[in-house]
Parts: C-alpha cells; structure tokens; sequence
C-alpha cells in the first residue's frame, strides 16, 4: 500500500480535485510518493472528477528524484520505471489536469509538470531540467514532453546548460501557460478547474485523447482517431443536452451532465 500522506487528494463539490505532494523537506518525487501518485492518478482515471488540479509547496513545487536513492544502472533502471509509470498515469487522466506550480519545479519536478495538461506559475515559479548537472540526463520524460512543448532547439539548450527559467521566461517560451501573483496561484488554478468541471467533461476527455494519442501518429493515423472519437462523443449525455440547448436557446446555455 503506498502512503496517502505523501500525496493528498481533495474532492470538492464542483467536481474540482486537489492533488497535493507532501514530502518533506523538498518535495522530492522519491519511489514512494511516485507509488503514492500512481495510485492516485489510477483512481482518479477510474473515477473521473470534472477536473484536476496538482500542487506541492509554497516554496517548492517538486524539487525532483530523490537523489538519495541513486546508484548505478540498476537502480537507475528502477527510478526510471517509478517515474515513467507515474507521470504516464498523470497524463492519462481523462480529465484537465493543470498544475500549479509555486517554487521550484526542478528535474522530476518539471517533468511532473509537463505531464500535466496546463500549466500555471506563481510570480516565483523556476522551472528546470538540470541532470546534466550530475552527469545524467532527465529520465521521466523531460527529453520527449519538454521539445513539445518549447520546441526542439529550446529544450535542448536547456536540458544541456542545465539552467533554471524564470516564471516571465517560462510564460515567453511556453512552458507556463499563464503567470499570476503568488498569492493568487491556488485561487486561480482553482477556479480555472471548477469552469472545466462545468463543461462537457467526457468531450473534454476525448480532446485531450484525440491531440495526446495523435501527436504521435501521422497526420493520416491522427486524422483517423479523431473521426472515430468524434463519432463517439456523440454517445454521451451530454452531447445530446448540447445539442438541442443550442437548437432552443443558442450556443453557451447548455447545462451537462458530465455522462
């Protein structure tokens, strides 16, 4: 059994889930809370809330591996699973998953980060991929999540300086998609989520399925995934509630069921 206190879950009334690490000192992402998090993204797959929200501390977000644990390849090997088996499990959720990221998001921490689907920074926010800096490369999908989202040339540049980035920066580049005070970062990933909640959340699940699933298809593969998605989305609820709403009042009036 993997301990719930490493990593909390919250579920509020508006269908917004609180995802949050808790491993002292650093929030270091060490095997146990990668188990921890595994079983939390199994569950919140199996059970889908309206949306999802993923945070650590004020000071730091996470700080990455567990260094402590390293050793040579076999060990590596392990980690390496623990990561890969997590994160793929955070970005499989069938929801918007966004992370609030306060402190430092740093190796494991920004690779946690690129998992998730929307990123917003606190004012204070630093993002990095800096195992390089101990002779290693990042190993929890930083080389393939970090190119797709700032581009080959950047990512490179900074998994191979190591360097740290700003919040502004991460906003310019697109590593952050929105910046706000500190103060407001909890409020803002919190409601952000609770507006998704209210929305056709199974549609939601089946965009996010259609761009994750196609980014690695040929256009032609892609293009057939989404006919066959879009051909299921008709299946739900909800898309019947969204359909004769707008017949009868108009676009944005639909009130969905989330089925």
């Amino acid at each position: 059994m993997s301990d719930p206190e490493l990593v909390r879950v919250e579920r509020f009334a508006d269908g917004v889930a609180v995802v949050t690490l808790d491993n002292p000192k650093v929030n270091a992402l060490s095997q146990a809370v990668l188990a921890r998090l595994a079983d939390v993204a199994a569950d919140l797959t199996a059970d889908p809330p309206g949306a999802v929200v993923i945070t650590g501390g004020e000071r730091l977000f996470a700080a990455g591996a567990d260094i402590s644990e390293f050793g040579g390849p076999e060990e590596a090997d392990r980690i390496g699973a623990g990561f890969h088996s997590a994160l793929d499990a955070v970005a499989a959720i069938p929801r918007f998953v966004i992370a609030a990221v306060s402190g430092y998001a740093l190796g494991g921490g920004c690779e946690l980060a690129l998992a998730c689907d929307y990123r917003i920074a606190g004012e204070k926010a630093v993002f990095g991929q800096p195992e390089v800096l101990l002779g290693i490369i990042p190993g929890g999908g930083g080389t393939q999540r970090l190119p797709r989202t700032v581009g080959v040339s950047r990512a490179k540049e900074m998994m191979i300086t190591g360097r740290q980035v700003k919040a502004d920066e991460a906003l310019r580049i697109g590593l952050a998609d929105e910046v706000v005070p500190n103060d407001q970062l909890h409020e803002r990933a919190r409601a952000l989520a609770a507006d998704i909640a209210r929305g056709a959340v199974v549609a939601q699940g089946l965009v996010k399925k259609a761009v994750d699933d196609g980014a690695s298809l040929p256009l032609a593969d892609a293009l057939r995934l989404e006919k066959k998605l879009f051909t299921e989305s008709f299946r739900s609820d909800d898309s019947r509630i969204g359909v004769a709403s707008f017949l009868a009042n108009g676009p944005g009036k639909a009130e969905f069921t989330g089925r």
